[in-house]
């Protein structure tokens, strides 16, 4: 199996007990995180809301995975996630969501992003326990799996 690169999650984007009134509200906060910790500049989370509209980033497991357009990448300084985990849960065009992993990629680095992602989150155990993490360790640990192979 190909060996892939860790996800770029910097502990300060992960806020493990957020509210909101609703999905748009949920993509505005991860959007604010992106701004906070650097990764994309505050007119990011509109193309995050444009995305949206044209598709569905709910995944299933009570997961969704907001992003931008690619028209917004150059609104975009370096690539990075947020995980957001929404403790009573939010109505997400019918579905109840209680985690979102925001993304920012530049160019097509989201291809990379969301795929690594889904093998992750499509898991239902991992996704159960990003759910109910209560640590941001926890929730490091969980999407930044230890890479060690045998050295031989």
């Amino acid at each position: 199996m190909p060996e892939t690169a860790p996800l770029p999650l910097d502990p300060r984007a992960v806020r493990l007990d957020e509210q909101a009134d609703g999905r748009d509200g949920a993509i505005r906060r991860c959007g604010e995180v992106l701004v906070e910790v650097g990764a994309v500049e505050p007119d990011y989370i509109d193309a995050m809301l444009e995305r949206e509209r044209s598709i569905s980033t709910y995944v299933g497991e009570g997961v969704a995975i907001p992003h931008g357009t690619l028209v917004a990448k150059d609104s975009v300084h370096h690539d990075a996630i947020c995980v957001l985990r929404f403790p009573g849960g939010v109505d997400w065009d019918g579905e109840q969501v209680s985690v979102c992993v925001g993304i920012a990629a530049r160019g097509d680095g989201h291809i990379r992003l969301l795929s690594e992602l889904a093998q992750i989150l499509l898991d239902p155990e991992q996704a159960q326990a990003l759910r109910e993490a209560t640590d941001v360790s926890d929730v490091i640990r969980l999407l930044q799996p230890s890479r060690e192979e045998p050295s031989e």
